[in-house]
């Protein structure tokens, strides 16, 4: 399996992005799905997992701001992410299984 992850970018303190992850196989739709993030010299941090029947759960600094949802027809999962702040700078990497995808770079200025 093959996960790409897509839309990070530059943005300002309490703007949005929408993070994507497309997986090359529908196995998706069957299992967990998890977004991480990393920052150098810092441990990958667990940030939101979204289950198969679509249960959420997020660690505690990003509840209410970030949303993760997933399209089943499309293979995709997504982390919205809103009111960001210069903590949440960081590389954010999708996990599927044993899979990763290669990461997505945010940075948030303030």
């Amino acid at each position: 399996v093959q996960l790409q992850a897509s839309g990070g970018g530059l943005v300002q303190a309490g703007g949005s992005l929408r993070l994507s992850c497309a997986a090359s196989s529908s196995i998706l739709k069957f299992t967990e799905m998890r977004w991480y993030r990393q920052t150098p010299g810092k441990q990958r941090e667990w940030v939101a997992t979204i289950t198969s029947t679509g249960t959420t759960n997020y660690v505690d600094s990003v509840k209410g701001r970030f949303t993760i949802s997933r399209d089943n027809a499309k293979n995709t999962v997504y982390l919205q992410m809103n009111s960001l702040k210069p903590e949440d700078t960081a590389l954010y990497y999708c996990n599927l299984i044993s899979f990763w995808g290669r990461g997505t770079l945010v940075t948030v200025s303030s």
